[in-house]
């Protein structure tokens, strides 16, 4: 989402690194491209205008002027300046007696059914007794949509599609308690626009069962009017947070960066793609990073552990052979599917950061996503033999190959050059002690 932000800001601060000493001209120089680089992206105009006038006071200061690097240490005061901008992060108020009600709110086709599928996942992980209530009786559909959620994730979801949301929900939330459930998640009904209707139904909600949360769900795609769509609904009942769907779409992100700072409402989660885990609890530090450029290293790492948790042993001793050098393309395919468990390959690129990131923003996320399945299909196409043993692919093998795998024999050739490269890179990298590694991440 901030692709385009961040190459701007990027150029920004390559040309800023040229320079040993910054003048008030140059910081001031500096300000203009940053205040267009951010209305570009966006970002609200009030948002731009504070987040220039507390950079500015800091960037023409002593802390820049005494600086060894004044360069980096403009790069550094954006960054801090963007973390206050994004706000403190605000963990979910699961506490009191149970089941705890969280009431997610917000205009239809925002994500909210996916949002309350995603979230009842997380907090199952978490230890949670959790169950789901369809409150959304108007949209085609949308009971069955839940319902499937639910299964797909092993938790039950309460449906009466005959009975008033009010009721329905108030209903759920006894037979809840009964059961033992913690954390009762309601999908609550949208409208096309906001209407004193849709807000009507909202409060009686909220006067019968007291949610602990009440979570606007607003697709991060729609820009500026995220920010009204916010307002709007905090004008009918208390929201408590922000979960921003669709983190993931090609819009500019300008309403990620504006909407804390305008609307004085912490985001809770992020959503980051279709899949059920693809729910981030919001971090502004990681988020800077990400927009900045510099990476998200700490989310990669969450995201590979979550990733590798099902096998810990087999994946333990894949990393072994893989490090060592000695591993085979059985190890590789099987590397190549726990990454694109992971995530979309362009969020994944997206989290590298240094020279590492700045190369994989070059790369073509679908083109990437096209040669992960063509790998998988010429690999999968050899015998046991072959994968242990690529130095045995003769000229008819790879023919073999390449029909079986509904490819051609260059892909083939490229395959295993590929394989033959990194094999050596990583013996390379066991040599230095990971020092050339290191150099990447700059």
């Amino acid at each position: 989402m901030f692709e385009t932000l961040t190459e701007r800001l990027n150029q920004i601060f390559t040309q800023l690194r040229r320079r040993g000493k910054l003048s008030a001209a140059d910081v001031d120089a500096v300000l203009r491209e940053v205040r267009l680089a951010l209305l570009e992206a966006d970002v609200h105009y009030s948002v731009v205008k504070d987040f220039l006038a507390r950079l500015r006071e800091r960037a023409v200061g002593a802390e820049v002027s005494r600086a060894l690097n004044p360069a980096q240490q403009v790069v550094k005061i954006v960054h801090e300046e963007l973390i206050a901008t994004l706000g403190e992060p605000t963990s979910l108020a699961l506490s009191g007696p149970k089941p705890r009600l969280i009431l997610l709110v917000g205009l239809q086709g925002s994500g909210k059914t996916t949002t309350a599928g995603k979230l009842a996942r997380l907090l199952r992980s978490r230890g949670e007794r959790v169950a789901l209530v369809a409150g959304d009786p108007y949209r085609p559909a949308a009971v069955e949509q839940l319902q499937q959620l639910g299964e797909r994730i092993g938790v039950p979801v309460f449906a009466e599609r005959d009975v008033a949301p009010p009721e329905a929900v108030a209903r759920a939330f006894d037979a809840a308690r009964k059961g033992g459930v913690s954390a009762l998640i309601v999908d609550t009904a949208g409208r096309s626009q906001l209407d004193e209707e849709l807000m009507d139904e909202l409060r009686s909600i909220v006067a019968r069962v007291s949610p602990v949360e009440s979570l606007l769900v607003v697709d991060a795609m729609t820009g500026q009017e995220a920010l009204h769509i916010a307002q709007g609904f905090r004008r009918a009942i208390p929201i408590t947070g922000l979960i921003l769907a669709k983190m993931d779409g090609d819009a500019r992100g300008g309403a990620a960066i504006s909407i804390r700072a305008v609307t004085g409402v912490p985001i809770k989660f992020l959503g980051t793609g279709e899949k059920l885990d693809a729910l981030e609890v919001y971090d502004p530090r990681r988020l800077a990073s990400r927009i900045l450029g510099m990476g998200d290293v700490i989310g990669l790492i969450e995201k590979a552990e979550a990733a590798f948790a099902e096998d810990e042993e087999a994946s333990r001793r894949q990393a072994e052979r893989l490090l060592s050098g000695t591993f085979t393309l059985e190890d590789w395919l099987e590397q190549m599917r726990q990454i694109r468990k992971m995530g979309p390959i362009a969020h994944i690129l997206d989290m590298l950061p240094g020279q590492l990131g700045q190369a994989a923003r070059t790369v073509d996320p679908q083109e990437a996503e096209e040669q992960f399945k063509k790998a998988e299909a010429i690999i999968s196409s050899m015998t046991v033999q072959e994968r242990r043993n690529p130095d045995i692919l003769n000229a008819s093998r790879r023919r073999r190959i390449a029909r079986g795998s509904g490819t051609q024999v260059q892909d083939v050739n490229r395959l295993v050059k590929q394989f033959r490269e990194a094999r050596r890179m990583f013996k390379k990298l066991r040599k230095s002690g990971g020092r050339d590694l290191s150099r990447l991440f700059r």
